[in-house]
């Protein structure tokens, strides 16, 4: 009898303190996979190329592209890195508002990216503007 509850209490702490192991695995890797905001332009329709920038310091592993207030179909879309390399990768496809590519994974070990160019088909968007954000995952 004693043997049984001791058992039971024992079998209990284990499954609490398991479920506690995966709650914190879960919150760590939420953490490392968090997207960073790198830039943004707002698509005026007067070009079909656009340029963004990217200020932030340190390597990322993959970008994504988020569309906001018009849909966007993109055509070409190149990395540029600060060691001087490019990248082309492949986003033929018509993003619509409030959505976003995939995780886009970013080739060799250098990632450091200067600026993200994209060229996309020039849209009748009427009042509603698409606005294009970049983010980055390291």
């Amino acid at each position: 009898m004693i043997l049984q509850k001791l058992l039971r209490i024992t079998g209990a702490l284990l499954m609490v303190l398991s479920l506690n192991f995966v709650a914190e695995a879960q919150r760590y890797n939420q953490g490392r996979q968090r997207w960073e905001y790198l830039g943004q332009s707002n698509v005026d329709g007067r070009a079909d190329h656009d340029r963004i920038r990217v200020n932030r310091p340190g390597a990322f592993r993959a970008i994504q592209l988020q569309v906001q207030g018009s849909a966007i179909e993109f055509n070409r879309v190149v990395v540029h890195f600060e060691n001087g390399a490019d990248t082309e990768v492949a986003v033929r496809e018509r993003i619509r508002a409030g959505g976003k590519t995939r995780a886009i994974d970013l080739p060799g070990d250098q990632r450091r990216i200067e600026s993200v160019e994209v060229w996309y088909e020039n849209g009748n968007w009427g009042r509603r503007k698409p606005n294009l954000r970049v983010y980055g995952l390291r």
